[in-house]
């Protein structure tokens, strides 16, 4: 039976960021978001295409954390969502 994508099932209360990179830096990239305890989940709907998800109230972090992992993986934000946290 073929594995299907589904979409990301990230409820209210939560923030998301996309982020897009090499299909196989996924595993990899799951297990650094992993090790932050609590802060995000990574959904992967195809290939390196991924939805990271967190509690509302933790934006900051979670924007450093996907500006982190963009440069490290040379990583492309779609969405433009992230902030760069300058005024």
């Amino acid at each position: 039976m073929a594995r299907r994508p589904v979409a990301p099932m990230v409820g209210e209360g939560m923030i998301t960021r996309r982020l897009v990179v090499r299909a196989k830096d996924v595993a990899f990239l799951k297990g650094i978001v992993e090790a932050h305890e609590g802060l995000a989940q990574v959904f992967a709907e195809r290939g390196g295409d991924l939805t990271i998800a967190s509690p509302a109230g933790r934006d900051a972090e979670l924007d450093e954390l996907v500006r982190d992992l963009a440069a490290e993986f040379d990583g492309i934000l779609p969405d433009a969502t992230v902030t760069d946290g300058k005024a």
